[in-house]
């Protein structure tokens, strides 16, 4: 029976009030919204609230539970799920995973959720210094309805301007450029993406995850190739009929490089994939700089690991010298690590033939005009400036 196999929610209803925070949204009018659980004691209409671990203090100015919309109640009891408008006016100030208790109540905030961490970074610019302003403000708004977006200002001296953001994995990424592109009008240049590193005294720390990949057994071989190739060791593996259930220890890094992608191919598309971040540990990582006619080209550059920057500064100058537009001055790609040039690729000038006009003359007249030529092609290189458009950026990334 139902009443038997799905038993009745525990916690104390005489107890002091404590509700878990499990989401929440901003609603211009009423302030922030959250949705709860209520693990113990009753929380009433119009009550004075506090968040134990925000320390965030105001009023339930509504509870009620969800019919699916939302519809106000006196109070919300034990085991009840429903929500709560805090009248909060920005949503940071409102965490996932916070308890609400009633004020001044010494209670022990509840175990179970942690705050969302950033921990994909994408240098975000606009197309034109005139736009800055706009898509700060255009964070900001979106920062409202979404905890888990972070930004701060960066400065690019290719890019100038712009914002450093976080996100929580390269879908919440391409959500939000989306959002801003659609619901802002505002047109963007994204950098390569970049996880977070930490950094211990001389020693460098990257993330790690606990990968499980989904997939038909007969893709298991297929699959497991390709998380070796992609540094992860093997924890466990399970069969469940057809289908088999893959667990791996693997760098987090690995999964904004193409490892989704990577994953459907050698499945046919049938492979899904879920992750939770475990710690930090120590990485053997170089910095990759990339120039272009010697000027440093920052949003291109790279921490990598040291075992494979060799290949990684090849494949990148050569993907730059197929998508970087043909200039009138030469373009030389280079990249260096640790100070030494590693890789190096040429795009060579559109020519313009100087002596198609000359229906004569001597050679002494001819080499003057190709050495003014020359000349001006070299005044060319000093004074131009190396175009990046988006369309190279995105070809930089490998999407998962």
């Amino acid at each position: 029976m139902i009443v038997e196999k799905i038993l009745s929610p525990k916690g104390n209803s005489d107890a002091l009030p404590r509700a878990l925070v499990f989401d929440s949204y901003f609603d211009e009018y009423r302030g922030v919204i959250v949705f709860v659980k209520m693990v113990d004691g009753k929380i009433r209409k119009d009550e004075k609230i506090e968040f134990v671990l925000g320390k965030t203090k105001t009023n339930a100015l509504e509870v009620g539970y969800f019919a699916p919309n939302l519809v106000s109640k006196e109070s919300l009891t034990t085991g009840e799920i429903g929500y709560i408008v805090t009248g909060a006016k920005d949503i940071r100030q409102t965490g996932v995973g916070d308890t609400i208790t009633t004020q001044n109540s010494q209670v022990l905030p509840l175990p179970g959720y942690s705050k969302p961490k950033s921990m994909v970074f994408f240098g975000m610019y606009p197309k034109t210094s005139k736009e800055i302003v706009k898509l700060k403000e255009s964070l900001n708004k979106l920062s409202l309805n979404d905890a888990s977006l972070t930004f701060s200002d960066e400065y690019s001296n290719f890019l100038g301007s712009g914002f450093r953001v976080g996100f929580l994995g390269l879908l919440h990424a391409d959500i939000i450029k989306e959002r801003l592109k659609q619901e802002e009008g505002v047109d963007l240049l994204l950098t390569m993406p970049q996880v977070l590193y930490k950094k211990e005294g001389d020693q460098m720390l990257e993330p790690y995850m606990k990968l499980t990949i989904y997939t038909p057994s007969i893709y298991v071989g297929s699959v497991m190739t390709v998380c070796q190739k992609r540094k992860g060791k093997l924890i466990d593996l399970s069969y469940f009929k057809d289908n088999s259930v893959l667990q791996y220890d693997a760098p987090y890094s690995m999964l904004i490089q193409g490892l989704s992608s990577e994953l459907k191919s050698a499945s046919a598309g049938f492979a899904s994939i879920d992750y939770e971040l475990t710690d930090y540990r120590v990485a053997n990582l170089v910095n990759l700089e990339i120039r272009i006619n010697d000027i440093p080209i920052d949003v291109l550059s790279e921490l990598s690991y040291k075992e494979d920057v060799m290949y990684i500064a090849r494949e990148k100058v050569k993907k730059l010298k197929e998508s970087l537009p043909r200039q009138q001055f030469r373009q030389i790609i280079q990249a260096f690590v640790e100070g030494q040039i590693v890789a190096r690729e040429e795009i060579p000038p559109f020519r313009k033939d100087v002596l198609a006009k000359m229906s004569g003359g001597d050679r002494t007249r001819k080499d003057k005009l190709l050495d003014k030529q020359k000349k001006g092609k070299e005044k060319m290189i000093s004074v131009a400036r190396v175009t990046l458009p988006q369309e190279v950026l995105f070809s930089m990334i490998d999407k998962s």
